[in-house]
């Protein structure tokens, strides 16, 4: 639901009723994953999509009725016989997506407009929705911020500040809010579950609070967005131009970075979001970076490269990659082994960077370097799919060590 913030927050603001069909879960070959969603407004509008196309017409209509009735659903979407071109979904794989209406009526609206509201503005923000358990919970849904947020709410201590709840359970809102903040932290997106037995939430029906209202557990589906992840280019060069678009599209904050003036420039670079005149390893040791920050060094120049890599592979970022020919990587590896990197710190660095697409343009060699940096995020192999019998779809467990964005 998070990924159409921005139409969404406005059709809020406008008072439109609508509903939101959000991926939940998926097994086998699906095209999108947990958080994806198609929404439907009350005049038959839609925007987004569940399933890249597979079931876009069945869901429409689920939203549809969920503004009729104004109940919430869970359906599941899979391939057999006889349904698979009757639903359209022959890739073979099963999504479980939650239709929720979000109408005046709707008892999440409030919550749901603010988490809408905030993603807009890039603040960090992660919503649980209960996706399994008791019918009168399906739906109900809590917004986390993180510790430190100026947001007014009922706060738990470690687990930032909350709005909304789930059913008027206090002690789930904390347990929910703790779990959903611990995703927030990594900027991941999936389901939770919740054991009774963990943690005991009185029934709001009676008087002494004890005992489970939810013997079963629930499952929570948490969606989190956080500001886009960073790119940072380090040398002003005609390369860097075309890596700079590509990092856009691929939905990084881009930044580049350069000693020299006479290169570093608006004019030469206007979809970068930064512009920085600095010696780069004195950039990078003052600017902000995390574990999904992308590094990429395309300066091939031993006075700017050795320090910049000598900072770069000792911090816990997600890619760091340098060009250059393999004369280049070579004379580059020994000196910084004269630094004192070790054998694990180099084994980081991808070099020469990008997969190898036979590349000659500045744009051909700024797709293969962005399609390393995606099979690093996710767990590619970079091998061609076809006769290959790789996975399309990985699951979460069978991709990489790196954060998704």
């Amino acid at each position: 639901m998070l990924d159409l913030a921005t139409e969404l927050s406005a059709w809020a603001e406008e008072g439109r009723d609508f509903a939101v069909a959000t991926v939940v879960a998926v097994s086998g070959s699906a095209p999108r994953g947990p958080g994806a969603a198609l929404a439907v407004d009350s005049e038959g509008t839609a925007i987004g999509s569940v399933s890249g196309g597979c079931v876009e017409g069945a869901v429409y209509e689920l939203c549809q009725q969920a503004l009729a009735d104004g109940e919430t659903v869970l359906q599941r979407f899979g391939y057999s016989d006889e349904d698979a071109f009757a639903v359209g979904l022959t890739c073979g794989g099963v999504i479980d997506i939650l239709v929720t209406p979000v109408t005046a009526r709707s008892p999440a609206r409030a919550v749901l407009s603010a988490a809408l509201s905030a993603a807009c503005k890039d603040e960090p923000t992660a919503v649980a929705r209960v996706v399994r358990g008791p019918a009168e919970l399906l739906g109900q849904a809590l917004l986390v911020r993180p510790a430190g947020s100026r947001e007014q709410g009922d706060s738990g201590v470690g687990v930032g500040s909350y709005e909304g709840g789930l059913g008027g359970h206090p002690e789930l809102d904390r347990t929910a809010a703790a779990e959903a903040r611990a995703m927030l932290d990594s900027g991941r997106t999936g389901t939770i579950e919740l054991s009774a037995s963990g943690a005991r939430w009185g029934s709001p029906r009676t008087e002494s609070g004890g005992g489970s209202h939810c013997s079963g557990g629930l499952t929570l589906l948490v969606e989190t967005r956080v500001p886009p992840p960073r790119m940072i280019v380090f040398g002003a060069i005609d390369f860097a131009a075309a890596l700079v678009r590509a990092g856009k599209f691929l939905g990084y904050h881009v930044t580049v970075c350069d000693a020299r003036p006479v290169f570093a420039t608006r004019t030469r670079f206007p979809e970068a979001d930064d512009i920085v005149v600095d010696w780069p390893h004195r950039y990078l040791r003052r600017t902000e970076t995390d574990s999904r920050t992308v590094l990429c060094v395309l300066t091939h120049d031993a006075k700017f490269d050795v320090p910049l890599l000598k900072t770069a592979l000792r911090m816990p970022v997600a890619f760091v990659g340098a060009m250059g020919s393999r004369r280049t990587h070579a004379d580059r590896d020994r000196r910084l082994r004269e630094v004192g990197l070790t054998d694990g710190e180099l084994a980081r660095l991808r070099s020469p960077i990008g997969l190898d697409l036979g590349a000659r343009t500045p744009e051909e060699t700024a797709l293969s370097i962005a399609a390393e940096i995606v099979a690093t995020r996710r767990g590619g192999t970079g091998v061609p799919l076809t006769g290959s019998g790789t996975p399309i779809h990985r699951e979460a467990g069978e991709r990489g060590a790196v954060a998704a964005a």
